[in-house]
């Protein structure tokens, strides 16, 4: 009776807070993912890729977790949950059983109001009959059209002219526009069915089977049955793998370094899930099977064959053609781009053997084979001495995890193994989260890839974005000092044994960050986030002795966002950044944002305005821009000039919804924008958008 009480008041308050909250009241799930990642990314970090963060985080967002059934991993795999909350949740479902509603987790010591809104939009509650009577799991089943286009004349779509000698220049083969479609119907914990297709611009759409062509450039497709009985998780189609640390396989929404500076650096094993990204690699094309072979032991068993673009090259006489390099872009466009396409076969078997208990020990046994049916080689070039060379690759691993209070220790080690002599290297990667009193959570996560160590499908924490050749200690920070006021920082020092591209010399460096959040009310809140980082690199004025000399990276980020009516959002930001080498003036730039959102009835509208100037591109400034429904734009600023966009979203019925964007960049200080097949002979760039979803 009593925690019945506490839940209808819970309840009650949070959603007489949410009538009176700002735009995007707490019971409405859908978020602007692009300003939740402007939150956790401030400022640019080398080593992320964010269009992949992006990827993951959409994947996120359009699986939410049942809170009476997530398990401890998955609840850490949103970022969002203290140690103490972790715990404090896990607790709460033991004592009371299943949460009635959402809102509940007001009820749930360790939570707070501002960690339920951010937690809203990747969570729902399912659960069996109750007070209020059966909840079953929302269904999704939505079908997306869009599409997008530059205005002005890019070089790559102008006529082809001969020159003297009368060969043609090189020109996209398709037209400028740009197409995407998909289709998924959910059900989150039992089924899962989704196509994907998108044709880039300059690439051409048509049906050539031979070529493996099926209308779009890059079409995706899925099937997930979850939760049969003992068969825990079937995929056929693509998909990703998130095991240990990531030292082997790696997939979703892993951030890294960032201002949310505890939580990320743990990995969470989550299993085979379903690839929709429009990124054209790092997933499997094949099968995954997950079973339960009895209450503390899963199999999971994968297989794929993907077909990978390279570039190649002939070899000796008995080695064939050789791949070089792969080409990760996705995109076809060109006579060469489309020579690289589906060039390589790539194969891949795996298994994963996992133990878990109700004492929150894990422990598992990883093994992936990858081959390839050409011999891979990269160039002869003094960096690439110690990369993967051969047609095979090997990688076995055990990882671990043990949560003890508001300890959460965890770790994974592994090892390579090629078919040719220059493999067999060792990675580890381990560490600590804790909450060590209500208000002060740290981090603590060791690594070290040996140079030689080869992983093709990992990401687990590092510096350079690649698990190999580095060694580096990370130690985070996060203190309330009270509900109100946040602050927190991070330091991480990291060492790289060989050389690197663009690196001449064995080479090493650390980086700081530090930010405070303070936040009044509902209606307001202010942070400040300040980042800098050491790393050596060659000199470029001494490309002849090449000459490697100490680089500093400076980021400095205020901004605002603050209420003044109840359908109107404004957000300010101010941010400026330096880079230079060691002896010589430092390039600077900055960028100052407004954005204003406006909503009424079944009307939101966003715009903005940014006046930008860098001395060159050394000293870019990087911004989130809010764009439409699982679209990513995250824009580099450079020159001197202006940007502004206007974003239209409109309900047209309860089924129907229409997104349209346009946005300009105005450069003050030269007469053209871009490079190479993407100049445009003007000084603005002019980009259009839009975007249907039909919910069924």
């Amino acid at each position: 009776m009593l925690r019945f009480v506490s839940v209808l008041t819970a309840i009650g308050w949070l959603v007489s807070t949410s009538v009176r909250a700002q735009p995007g009241s707490l019971q409405q799930r859908e978020i602007n993912l692009n300003t939740y990642l402007q939150e956790l990314f401030p400022v640019q970090i080398e080593g992320i890729d964010y269009q992949s963060v992006y990827d993951g985080l959409t994947q996120l967002y359009a699986n939410p977790l049942n809170l009476n059934t997530a398990s401890r991993d998955e609840l850490a795999a949103t970022y969002l949950l203290s140690e103490r909350q972790l715990s404090s949740l896990i607790e709460y479902r033991t004592l009371y059983g299943d949460l009635l509603a959402v809102q509940e987790l007001q009820a749930v010591p360790a939570f707070d109001l501002p960690t339920i809104r951010r937690l809203l939009p990747f969570v729902t509650v399912a659960t069996g009959k109750g007070v209020f009577g059966g909840l079953p799991t929302p269904t999704d089943n939505f079908f997306i059209l869009r599409y997008e286009q530059v205005l002005e004349q890019q070089k790559g779509f102008s006529p082809a002219i001969p020159d003297k000698k009368g060969q043609l220049p090189t020109r996209y083969v398709g037209n400028s526009q740009q197409w995407y479609a998909r289709y998924r119907y959910s059900r989150p914990g039992a089924f899962s069915v989704g196509l994907t297709a998108e044709k880039d611009p300059g690439e051409v759409a048509g049906w050539q089977p031979i070529k493996r062509q099926y209308g779009a450039d890059y079409v995706s497709f899925h099937l997930q049955v979850q939760n049969r009985r003992r068969w825990r998780n079937i995929v056929v189609g693509d998909y990703q793998l998130q095991i240990g640390q990531g030292l082997i396989l790696s997939s979703g929404f892993v951030l890294g370094k960032s201002s949310e500076t505890v939580q990320t650096v743990r990995r969470s094993t989550l299993g085979a899930r379903p690839y929709t990204s429009l990124t054209e690699y790092g997933y499997f094309r094949g099968g995954a099977a997950t079973y339960a072979i009895n209450a503390n032991f899963d199999l999971t068993l994968m297989a794929a064959r993907n077909r990978r673009d390279a570039n190649t090259t002939p070899g000796a006489a008995d080695e064939g053609l050789v791949a070089t390099s792969l080409q990760t872009s996705g995109l076809h466009r060109t006579p060469s781009e489309i020579d690289d396409q589906a060039s390589l076969l790539e194969t891949n078997l795996g298994a994963h053997l996992l133990y878990h208990n109700r004492q929150q020990l894990q422990l598992g046994l990883t093994a992936l084979q990858t081959t390839y049916d050409k011999l891979f080689r990269k160039r002869d070039l003094a960096y690439n001495q110690y990369e993967f060379t051969g047609h095979r690759n090997l990688v076995i691993g055990l990882h671990g995890g043990y949560v003890w209070r508001n300890w959460n220790l965890f770790g994974e080690l592994a090892r390579s193994a090629g078919s040719q002599t220059n493999s067999g290297g060792v990675g580890f990667v381990g560490g600590a989260l804790t909450s060590l009193t209500k208000r002060l959570d740290m981090a603590l996560i060791l690594r070290h890839y040996d140079r030689n160590f080869h992983s093709f499908y990992a990401n687990a924490f590092s510096e350079s974005g690649r698990n190999s050749n580095e060694t580096g200690l990370y130690l985070g920070t996060k203190y309330v000092i009270y509900r109100k006021l946040t602050v927190g920082g991070f330091i991480d020092f990291f060492r790289f044994p060989w050389l690197k591209y663009l690196v001449d010399t064995p080479s090493s460096g650390f980086d700081y960050l530090m930010q405070a959040r303070y936040t009044p009310d509902r209606q307001t809140s202010f942070s400040v986030v300040y980042h800098d980082e050491y790393k050596e690199k060659n000199l470029p004025s001494d490309s002849r002795n090449k000459r490697v000399v100490g680089t500093t990276r400076r980021s400095f980020v205020l901004s605002a966002q603050y209420v003044p009516l109840r359908n109107l959002m404004l957000q300010s930001r101010a941010q400026w950044g330096s880079f230079g080498y060691a002896g010589q003036s430092a390039s600077q730039g900055f960028a100052l944002v407004q954005d204003a959102t406006l909503s009424w009835r079944r009307v939101n509208v966003t715009a903005r305005v940014a006046l930008f100037g860098t001395d060159d591109y050394d000293s870019r400034q990087y911004v989130y821009e809010r764009d439409v429904l699982y679209a990513f734009s995250f824009p580099a600023y450079f020159n001197r000039g202006i940007r502004h966009y206007v974003l239209f979203q409109y309900a047209l019925s309860q089924h129907l919804d229409l997104w349209m964007r346009w946005a300009r960049t105005d450069i003050t200080n030269q007469p053209t924008v871009g490079s190479g097949l993407d100049l445009i002979d003007k000084p603005h760039k002019t980009e259009v958008k839009a975007q249907l979803r039909w919910r069924f």
